[in-house]
């Protein structure tokens, strides 16, 4: 899953990236409005954290573009102002779900999550396919009922994977979705990922390399 959290405080920002990493999501982090639309014209983000309260281009806005621009990017706007009121407008803006500060952690998670699955045809909370079967919320991989312990990487591309359904799934789409905006797109860390999983995964092999194309299972 990729996030772009946007947050003026650059602490509390880079607090959530990294809390938000370690949950496997790709993580990106901008600092104002403005940053967070350049991001967003040409990424695209399964949730946005969105401040309301930002310098530049104030959070409402970029929610409203983002909204006009009819993406399937899901917004939760992540604020100071928590009242009724300002619940209620930060939804009419179009946001998809409210929390006001402070918060737990453990919410935060959770409401990204579920989110993220609405970013996209909607989809089990556990995925399953050919006795491999992944629990986001739990952090759990097993196949045929033995666990298999994975690298947060490693997670993150057999989630895609599950997600696609058997379809094919490129590299670049794996480096979009499972590594951030700072990954060198000629880098074989996917390759690399991939071996290691396969392994891990065990025999008989279930992840299949489409040449020239990426990979499904």
């Amino acid at each position: 899953m990729r996030v772009l959290v946007v947050e003026d405080e650059r602490v509390l920002a880079d607090a959530i990236a990294t809390g938000l990493r370690r949950e496997a999501m790709a993580v990106d982090v901008a600092y104002d409005g403005a940053e967070a639309l350049e991001k967003t014209s040409y990424i695209d983000y399964d949730v946005v954290v969105l401040d309301r309260d930002l310098p530049k281009v104030h959070g409402d806005e970029v929610a409203r573009r983002l909204v006009g621009d009819r993406t399937a990017t899901r917004i939760i706007m992540l604020t100071a102002a928590g009242d009724v009121d300002d619940r209620v407008e930060g939804l009419d803006l179009g946001a998809d779900d409210y929390l006001a500060k402070p918060f737990a952690f453990l919410e935060l998670i959770a409401r990204v999550r579920a989110l993220g699955r609405r970013s996209a045809p909607a989809l089990p909370p556990v995925l399953e396919r050919s006795g491999v079967r992944l629990d986001p919320g739990k952090r759990l991989v097993t196949r045929d009922g033995a666990e298999i312990a994975l690298t947060k990487k490693e997670f993150a591309v057999l989630e895609e994977l599950l997600r696609a359904e058997g379809a094919v799934v490129s590299q670049e789409d794996l480096l979009d979705k499972a590594w951030d905006e700072h990954i060198d797109p000629f880098t074989n860390v996917v390759r690399v990922t991939m071996m290691t999983l396969r392994k891990k995964l065990g025999e008989p092999q279930v992840i299949e390399t489409v040449p020239g194309v990426g990979y499904k299972l």
